[in-house]
């Protein structure tokens, strides 16, 4: 239980940080900045690492989480447990933001800026390129060395950075489905789950190309 209810807390903390940057961003009339969000998903994303790396792993997304079990680092029997963790953190951080800012409409929902086509492949890119560092620098289902958590959220920061704007740069399932629910904006949602679990698991073939021998539990 210990490895469930870190990922709650820390799905928790990434969408309650992540997208109240972006719901305060609007209150406060761009007080926050893009560059403010970006920042924002970065810094949370490396404080939870170190915070609950050892006890969890730190996925804090389903993607990484079925990415992980595609590339037999983690149990499968472990992976519909890890998602309710991770969708219930989230959940219980929109609903909170619900309850501070009722009359934001949007709670850092994630929609297209342009074609929905555009940000699919572009949700897809993104997810592969974080997955694919993730792996790179974890050990079976779990980050090695001080340096991963440095490299795992400088990744989250820099294409929250460029792409947010466009896309909303989710690269997790949880992150817009939560907000979504709790809003009520449900359009276009389907992009944000489908393409983050696209992109993880060609970010799993790919390293597995280059590292036909990777390490497994």
């Amino acid at each position: 239980m210990k490895k469930y209810f870190a990922e709650i807390i820390g799905t928790f903390a990434l969408v309650f940080c992540g997208t109240g940057a972006i719901v305060i961003n609007e209150v406060s009339h761009g007080a926050v900045t893009n560059a403010g969000i970006a920042l924002t998903f970065g810094l949370i994303v490396l404080s939870m690492i170190y915070a609950l790396g050892d006890v969890s792993g730190a996925h804090f997304n389903p993607a990484v989480t079925l990415a992980f079990g595609a590339a037999k680092r983690f149990s499968p029997k472990e992976i519909l447990p890890y998602v309710a963790a991770q969708l219930s953190g989230a959940l219980l951080a929109s609903i909170v933001l619900k309850i501070l800012f009722p009359e934001n409409r949007s709670l850092g929902s994630t929609h297209p800026a342009g074609a929905e086509l555009q940000s699919f492949v572009l949700e897809i890119i993104l997810t592969f390129l974080l997955m694919f560092v993730i792996l790179s620098v974890s050990r079976e289902a779990k980050e090695k060395g001080i340096t991963a958590g440095i490299a795992i959220s400088s990744v989250v920061g820099l294409e929250a950075m460029f792409a947010g704007p466009i896309s909303g740069a989710s690269m997790n399932p949880a992150r817009s489905i939560a907000p979504a629910l709790v809003s009520g904006n449900l359009q276009s949602l389907w992009i944000y789950i489908c393409a983050p679990i696209a992109g993880a698991l060609i970010a799993v073939l790919s390293f597995n190309l280059i590292h036909p021998n990777p390490p497994k539990i």
